[in-house]
């Protein structure tokens, strides 16, 4: 028994390794995102980057920016994208089904931006582990950062399961 308790993950890496298998089902054509919000070490949502709900996926046609990226450098076009990020979608999964996620903690495998940390904050998550680093442009970063103290548990890295430190897949940050 003793053996088994040595291998055993502790919660951080256990839910960054199911934010991980999560990701898997992100559509996008460009980043793959997973995440999921957990309260008292228990999985409450979970969420994936991609279109929103019954409409094509990135694929499929459904995103003009993912479907046309050669029109659209690294960084532009997002006012056109019409992909929902995960930690919307977990957030969103959550309210759609009556779950609160007020005092949950939640796992991305990136990052989250500006809009999710607010959305977050409005909704009571009380902090965020994520796996790869996104930070904005220079000028953005004291603001970000300012935003991101609010969450009473903080924002630290945890790190990705070996061989899944990428958010686009067959592809290194």
């Amino acid at each position: 028994m003793a053996e088994t308790s040595k291998n055993r993950p502790d919660i951080d890496e256990y839910m960054m390794s199911i934010a991980v298998g999560v990701r898997a089902r992100a559509n996008c054509l460009g980043s793959h995102i997973g995440a999921v919000l957990a309260r008292d070490g228990h999985i409450v949502a979970t969420g994936y980057n991609g279109t929103p709900h019954k409409t094509p996926n990135c694929d499929e046609g459904g995103c003009g920016r993912c479907s046309n990226r050669d029109e659209y450098p690294s960084g532009t076009g997002y006012d056109l994208c019409i992909c929902v990020h995960a930690e919307q979608n977990a957030l969103l999964s959550a309210a759609r089904f009556g779950i609160t996620v007020e005092g949950s903690l939640l796992y991305s495998t990136w990052r989250p931006c500006f809009g999710c940390t607010k959305e977050m904050l409005q909704a009571g998550v009380l902090g965020v582990r994520y796996g790869e680093d996104w930070e904005p442009k220079a000028d953005l970063k004291a603001e970000y950062d300012r935003l991101q103290s609010f969450f009473p548990e903080g924002v630290s890295k945890v790190d990705l399961p070996e061989g899944a430190d990428s958010h686009i897949p067959g592809i290194q940050p």
